[in-house]
C-alpha cells in the first residue's frame, strides 16, 4: 500500500499524535479575548471587531500548530516532527517518567543529544544510538505511551 509518499509503504509499527490538550484552546481564546479587549481599552481609533477577528482565530491556529506533530515508528525508522532515525542504529530504548524526562534534558542531559519534547506530555522515551558517525548520543522524545514505544522500537530494531 501507498500512502502518497514515493516509496512510503503503510509499514506503521506505532503511531502517535502529539496533540495538545482540549483546554489548551480555551486558555489560548481567553488570553487572545484579553489582548483584543485591551484594544478596546486604550482608546485606540479601531474598529471594535478588528481585534477580535485577528487574535481569536490566531490564537486557535497557534494552538493547533503547537500540537499538529507524530511519532511514528515505520519503515524501519523513529520518526518525530521531521527528524527521521534509522532503526538499525538503535542500541537501547528505555521508558522515561515526568520527573526523569525533566533530568535528562536538563542539567544532567547531554547537549548533543537530540530533544523533541512537548511540555502537556509528561512521560516520554530515551533511545540511545551507535552510530561512529553521528555526534547525538541519544533521542529524547515525549510520549503518552512509553511502554508501548519502548516494546515497538525494540521490535523493529
Amino acid at each position: 500500500m501507498n500512502d502518497g509518499r514515493p516509496g512510503a509503504r503503510n509499514d506503521v509499527t506505532y503511531r502517535e499524535r502529539l496533540a495538545t490538550p482540549w483546554w489548551w484552546y480555551l486558555v489560548g481564546l481567553g488570553v487572545a479575548t484579553l489582548l483584543a479587549a485591551e484594544f478596546r481599552i486604550s482608546g485606540a481609533k479601531l474598529t471594535v471587531w478588528i481585534p477580535f477577528c485577528t487574535l481569536l482565530p490566531l490564537s486557535v491556529i497557534i494552538v493547533w500548530w503547537l500540537g499538529h506533530s507524530t511519532l511514528e515508528i515505520a519503515g524501519g525508522e523513529l520518526r518525530v516532527r521531521g527528524a527521521h532515525l534509522p532503526l538499525t542504529y538503535v542500541s537501547g530504548a528505555i521508558a522515561l517518567d515526568a520527573a526523569t524526562l525533566r533530568r535528562v534534558v536538563g542539567r544532567e542531559g547531554d547537549p548533543a543529544a537530540y530533544v523533541s519534547i512537548r511540555p502537556w506530555i509528561g512521560p516520554g522515551v530515551q533511545v540511545w544510538l551507535d552510530d561512529a558517525d553521528d555526534p547525538t548520543p541519544y533521542w529524547v522524545v515525549s510520549t503518552r505511551h512509553p511502554q508501548d514505544v519502548v516494546r515497538a522500537v525494540r521490535a523493529a530494531a
